[in-house]
Formats: structure tokens, C-alpha cells, sequence
């Protein structure tokens, strides 16, 4: 462990100011990734219409523990079609409005530092490349790095860290993306068919 503790320090070290926010940067992405991948459970895997059947059949029962994004948007509109309120698309539209906008949590944080991190550790590369020229002069860096070729070495670490930030982050966040669309239009497909089983209702009524 102690070991490990010194490699990081040192690692952290070798790649000069840029590294601590970097560092800051990992924490703050893998948070909002990790927070955005509770936001987006879906709850269920079944279909919205297979759900809703289920529910109509009583087959399923909606309680306040289940959990996930389809689930409470189930719970609110049946809600809302139970107490059959005027206009029930524009209530379904702001219910489900809150959950599109948890959806979206920490989505801008996340692009920003996934777009922003190969470029800081581009700049840290780059200020430890004229670090490394300017030693030159001196004859400073063959005595205390190795030579030229460990100068480079440290430079590039920053970029190292930087691609290290933004290729995962990028993987997961275009896999959270595309469950945010999926969710998106169960949810538009929840609505539609809330507001026709409403229609029907009224027109048999």
C-alpha cells in the first residue's frame, strides 16, 4: 500500500500543476457518471405497454418502493388518469418533465471534462516539453531526469492522463446517453397511451 501511495505521489509529481486538476476532474466525472447511471434505471425491462396491461389485468400492482425511471413515471400517470384531471397530456408533460431533467443530471459536467481533460493534459505536455528544452541549456536535466529522453517521458504523462480521463468517460457516457434516448421515448409512449386509454374512456362514458 505504501508502495502504491509513493508511485501515485510521484506520478501525480512528475506531471507538475496540471496534475492535481486533472486529478479533481476524474473524481467530478466518474461521480456524475455514476450518479447519471442511478438516475437512469429503468426499473422494469418490460415494455411500457406490456406493463400497462399487466397493471390493467392486476396482474402488476405500482407501490411507492419500486424504483427506477419507467416505474415512477408509471406510478405518476396512473395517478393523474385515476383522478382524471382536465387536459391530462399537459400534467403528463410536466410529471414527467422532472424526471426527463434528473435524467439530464451532471450530462453538461460530464461532456465539459470529457472534452476538456486530453486538452488540459495536452497543455501540461507542452509546458513540460519547454521545461525540458530550457534544462538543456544548463545540462540540468541529464543529471537529474535521465536525459532528454526521461524529460519527455514525464512530459507526456500529462497527456497519458488526460486520454486515461476521456476515452472511459466517453465510452460510458455515450452507452448512458443512449438509455436516456431509450427512456425518452418510453416515456412519450407512456403518454400517448395514457391519453388514449383516457379518450376511450370518455367516448364509452
Amino acid at each position: 500500500m505504501d508502495s502504491f501511495l509513493s508511485d501515485l505521489l510521484f506520478y501525480l509529481r512528475a506531471g507538475g500543476w496540471v496534475m492535481p486538476p486533472l486529478a479533481i476532474a476524474t473524481v467530478l466525472l466518474w461521480y456524475g457518471l455514476g450518479f447519471r447511471m442511478a438516475a437512469l434505471s429503468r426499473g422494469s425491462q418490460e415494455s411500457v405497454r406490456n406493463l400497462l396491461e399487466r397493471y390493467g389485468s392486476g396482474q402488476f400492482r405500482v407501490d411507492g418502493e419500486r424504483r427506477g425511471v419507467i416505474l415512477v413515471a408509471l406510478r405518476e400517470g396512473l395517478d393523474l388518469q385515476r383522478r382524471r384531471v382536465p387536459d391530462l397530456r399537459r400534467h403528463l408533460d410536466v410529471a414527467f418533465g422532472e424526471l426527463e431533467q434528473a435524467m439530464g443530471s451532471f450530462r453538461v459536467l460530464s461532456k465539459t471534462i470529457i472534452a476538456v481533460a486530453p486538452l488540459l493534459g495536452l497543455l501540461g505536455t507542452v509546458i513540460g516539453m519547454m521545461e525540458t528544452f530550457d534544462s538543456l541549456s544548463s545540462m540540468q536535466l541529464f543529471s537529474q531526469t535521465g536525459g532528454i529522453a526521461g524529460g519527455i517521458s514525464q512530459a507526456l504523462i500529462t497527456t497519458q492522463f488526460g486520454l486515461a480521463i476521456a476515452i472511459p468517460g466517453l465510452v460510458v457516457h455515450g452507452f448512458l446517453e443512449r438509455r436516456a434516448n431509450r427512456l425518452r421515448v418510453d416515456l412519450a409512449q407512456m403518454k400517448d397511451i395514457l391519453c388514449t386509454q383516457e379518450g376511450a374512456t370518455e367516448v364509452h362514458a
